[in-house]
């Protein structure tokens, strides 16, 4: 708990009670090594990994889940730290790792990777990341601390299942100034430097600047770009699966969607009989108008449908901008089961290349639009070009949201570049998500990105940007290591971003 309460030291504190307790209890020895790495200290975390490791499962025992993650942990732990003093700039994660690494530790499989290379050891030059005081930074810095925690905090979702996590916070609230900086810098034509490479930015660079901040400050998820991974993984289909409903448990962090899921649920299948059944399409509507809960649409399928045995799925669409009248697949809703007690209801996206390479073509449109417009909002004061650059970025990331690119973590990553880029458009999001709202979710059951930008906006309620913002010092030049990363999110800030703020 305190662990994902963004609390490392006090989470080891624990951890390591607890093993004193219980020597050999797996769960305690994996998240104290994962505490330890988090922390920027390696050798410790890498000691406590390995011996997680040499627990092996007894013939016929079930592996633990620790025991299973460990390996990957313990790999990309050691390329963490002969990275910890290379430029950020300079090194691509995605690139770096192997493939069918990347493509199993995200599909959380067994580490039966064959003709695997390890990662080499860990290199004695290299020191581990050491404890900074807050005061120990430059005043300035120490502002920018402040508001990064400030930010992040904004990006917090007040729903059952999500912890508030301060170490998260202050990674998104830093990933969201440095996007502000970057896309100012890309509005007033300025290139940038992104893995190796000097160049115009992306709209992928804009997100890798928090894909940067979101790994690092829980380097238990793997956190990778999924058209990145190999050939073949895509070629099967990278799915995204969320239970909902499964048997008799309910997944609270989604019950707010329950009612919009079903309403599109019975759109659908009146749209469905309506083409292929017109006669039996009032008796079908009436049985739908009696149906109050997702278990009960089950029955009605199978009554009025023969092929309708075991379950049925609907799909989404997601309505294209750039070309008028088409669609994208967007996420899979499927009910299997029966009415007592034994209904899977969830919901997936699956990433596949054509899919991806769509929505790739409808972002890249939006892009180039947001980085033209920007540039003339850059030298004007219209109010209607800023309107029109913030429906830009949300229409963007809407994309972004329904196409679900990343392994985890796509969410906050995907909002905090929403903070960063409305920020360098003159805007600050002031208010907080509603309780209960999922921007992820908000984004995938919207009919369309109209819809979903005024939704988003109707909650953020944008105001001018402080000009204090202005003078805040440069992210990327001021964290530009992953030591100096570790470092920032390791240092405790309060109480004095209180009295700051």
């Amino acid at each position: 708990m305190l662990y994902h309460h963004g609390s490392l030291q006090e989470a080891l504190k624990h951890f390591k009670r607890c093993l004193q307790l219980e020597p050999y209890n797996e769960v305690c020895q994996y998240m104290k090594g994962l505490s330890h790495v988090a922390m920027g200290q390696f050798y410790e975390g890498i000691k406590a990994q390995t011996k997680v490791m040499l627990n092996d499962p007894l013939p016929g025992q079930k592996a633990s889940p620790e025991y299973l993650k460990v390996k990957y942990l313990r790999e990309y732990s050691r390329y963490l730290h002969a990275h910890l003093d290379t430029p950020l700039t300079e090194y691509n994660i995605d690139v770096d790792l192997p493939g069918s690494f990347k493509d199993h530790w995200a599909k959380n499989l067994p580490f039966l990777i064959e003709d695997y290379e390890e990662q080499p050891g860990l290199q004695p030059h290299i020191k581990d990341v050491l404890h900074q005081n807050f005061e120990s930074y430059k005043p300035e810095v120490q502002e920018l601390i402040c508001v990064a925690d400030r930010l992040g905090s904004l990006m917090q979702y007040e729903t059952p299942g999500f912890l508030p996590n301060k170490r998260i916070h202050r990674a998104m609230g830093l990933a969201a100034l440095e996007v502000m900086q970057a896309v100012q810098r890309t509005w007033t034509s300025s290139k940038v430097r992104m893995n190796g490479k000097t160049r115009l930015m992306q709209w992928r660079d804009m997100f890798d600047i928090a894909v940067k901040w979101r790994r690092i400050a829980d380097p238990d998820q793997p956190v990778l770009w999924l058209d990145q991974m190999p050939a073949r993984s895509l070629s099967r289909g990278f799915n995204n699966h969320i239970n909902l409903i499964r048997g008799q448990v309910i997944n609270m962090r989604y019950l707010e969607y329950f009612e919009k899921i079903l309403h599109f649920i019975k759109d659908r299948i009146l749209i469905y009989h309506g083409a292929n059944n017109p006669k039996g399409l009032l008796e079908v509507r009436e049985a739908l108008e009696k149906v109050h809960k997702v278990e009960d649409l089950l029955p009605i399928m199978k009554q009025f449908n023969t092929k309708t045995k075991d379950g049925f799925t609907v799909n989404t669409k997601v309505p294209s901008l750039k070309d008028q009248g088409k669609e994208y697949d967007g996420f899979t809703i499927t009910i299997t089961g029966d009415k007592i007690g034994n209904i899977l209801f969830s919901v997936e996206t699956q990433t596949t290349e054509e899919r991806t390479q769509l929505y790739h073509a409808e972002i890249d449109a939006l892009y180039k639009d947001l980085t033209a417009k920007g540039k003339v909002l850059i030298l004007s004061s219209e109010f209607g070009e800023a309107d029109a650059v913030c429906n830009l970025i949300l229409s963007l990331v809407y994309y972004f949201y329904n196409l679900m690119p990343l392994s985890r973590g796509s969410s906050v990553i995907a909002y905090s570049v929403i903070v960063g880029a409305l920020m360098a458009s003159g805007k600050e999001v002031a208010g907080r998500i509603p309780k209960g709202k999922l921007v992820d979710f908000e984004a995938m059951t919207a009919p369309g990105s109209e819809a979903f930008s005024k939704v988003a906006k109707s909650w953020m309620n944008l105001k001018s940007i402080s000009p204090s913002y202005k003078t805040l010092p440069s992210v990327s030049e001021t964290f530009p290591t992953l030591r100096a990363m570790i470092e920032v999110l390791d240092t405790d800030s309060s109480p004095r971003c209180l009295k700051k703020l």
